[in-house]
């Protein structure tokens, strides 16, 4: 009895509804280069990329979870003025502040901005991403705000100590579904003031 009661407190713990799975073989992975590894730090390069996006007041991870989940899935489930499906892909990512939060989903590669329907939540938002170099660490586990937290403490940490400069907000992002219990995948990261030719 211990043991079960301790598996649906699990489970009613997780951030996200169980109907979607952002992880799996057959899911696409947003497209990204590395460019150098120091360590437990990656330094990536992201082309432009087209995101489905809900921004809210939420200001902790269960919080954006919930309200900005549900409200993208709506969207690729067929809430469009299409009524069309449009496949989950990963990771999910989330920025998460004091003065708002947003989630967005990446679309799919084979979409382009115009081939996308309209969203029938004016909530939520098709825009197109900046290229961009990020700073990466990756950790396992359930994400929660304070796995995230010290991540990020964790994160600012490596960079200071290779001079290294962050130009924007901390971002996480989720690859796993719920039902995923081991080999987790998360990961937390932020842009950087980086030139390809330097020698670090």
């Amino acid at each position: 009895m211990i043991i079960l009661l301790a598996g649906l407190a699990l489970l009613t713990a997780l951030p996200f509804p169980s109907f979607l799975k952002p992880g799996g073989n057959d899911t696409e992975e947003q497209a990204y280069r590395t460019v150098a590894r120091m360590g437990d730090l990656e330094i990536r390069y992201y082309p432009s990329a087209t995101l489905a996006t809900v921004s809210s007041s939420a200001r902790n991870y269960r919080e954006v979870s919930y309200t900005g989940f549900r409200r993208i899935a709506g969207y690729i489930f067929g809430g469009n003025e299409a009524g069309q499906k449009i496949a989950m892909t990963s990771p999910v990512h989330m920025d998460i502040s004091e003065q708002g939060s947003s989630m967005s989903f990446v679309m799919p590669s084979a979409y382009a901005m115009d081939d996308l329907p309209k969203p029938n939540d004016p909530g939520v938002r098709l825009v197109q991403s900046k290229e961009e170099y990020v700073a990466v660490i990756r950790f396992s586990g359930f994400a929660s705000d304070a796995a995230i937290r010290q991540q990020i403490d964790r994160l600012s940490a490596l960079l200071q100590e290779k001079k290294i400069q962050p130009t924007g907000n901390f971002r996480y992002l989720g690859y796993d579904p719920p039902s995923q219990i081991l080999d987790r995948r998360n990961e937390v990261i932020v842009q950087i003031d980086w030139k390809e030719d330097s020698s670090r």
